[in-house]
């Protein structure tokens, strides 16, 4: 993509949202969170907090204290100030171990067989994907990452769980992500991750923020308890790939 128009809409009495545009696209999504990054470094009166997500931003602000259009316009003229020759941003990059299919992945042969394609390639497709996380949300810490290869989109489930384990690596129409904790979900799971998302002991809680990319890394089942033992003592598991 490279280019895109910014565009306010209102959202009640004391919201509105910028809208940049329309698809799902890397560089229409590292747009939103450098515009997201500008309003707050501005601090526009009025101003409360900033949603963003995949194409636009959610903004909150004190109507008492500013007008809605006057909070549009500094929207816009931040907008209008960002490079929007530029393309995405270096990004964190992140290797996440899984344990795919069995006990932990019980939809694994369900999405090959719909996919027409073995478990095992199943599996090499969401291993050799960089997986962009476009936005945080619905949990705290949950990724919604993408984008899935073509012949692994399927439709969610029609009947969701109410309960999916912490850990879950799942997948939902061109999306993937990983469960922060154990909460209800309609998308299929493949396997499980023994890194944890949220941490409140390390500096930064959440491990993961838009803009990084994970990349899945197969591993051994019999090595997840160990390896979620040592989670459990603080160690992220999860490797950066872009550290030096």
């Amino acid at each position: 993509m490279t280019g895109w128009s910014a565009k306010i809409l209102p959202a009640g009495d004391a919201a509105l949202v910028v809208e940049l545009g329309s698809v799902i696209d890397a560089e229409l999504n590292d747009a939103v969170h450098r515009l997201d990054a500008a309003i707050n470094a501005a601090k526009p009166a009025g101003l409360i907090e900033t949603v963003p997500t995949y194409r636009s931003i959610l903004v909150l602000f004190d109507p008492v204290v500013a007008a809605a259009e006057d909070m549009g316009r500094a929207c816009l003229d931040l907008a209008g100030a960002l490079d929007r020759g530029r393309g995405a941003t270096p990004s964190r990059r992140w290797r996440v171990p899984v344990a795919f299919g069995g006990a932990f992945g019980e939809d694994l042969p369900l999405v090959a067989a719909q996919s027409g394609l073995s478990e095992a390639a199943v599996v090499a497709l969401h291993c050799r994907t960089d997986y962009r996380v476009y936005m945080l949300g619905f949990a705290p810490g949950f990724p919604y990452m993408g984008t899935l290869a073509p012949e692994l989109r399927l439709p969610r489930r029609e009947n969701p769980r109410l309960a999916v384990p912490a850990g879950s690596v799942i997948q939902g129409g061109q999306q993937a992500a990983i469960m922060p904790l154990e909460m209800p979900s309609g998308w299929h799971i493949l396997g499980r991750t023994p890194v944890r998302l949220r941490d409140d002991r390390r500096a930064e809680p959440f491990l993961l923020a838009p803009g990084d990319v994970v990349r899945f890394a197969a591993m051994d089942p019999a090595e997840l308890p160990a390896l979620e033992a040592r989670a459990a003592a603080g160690d992220p598991v999860a490797t950066r790939e872009d550290a030096s």
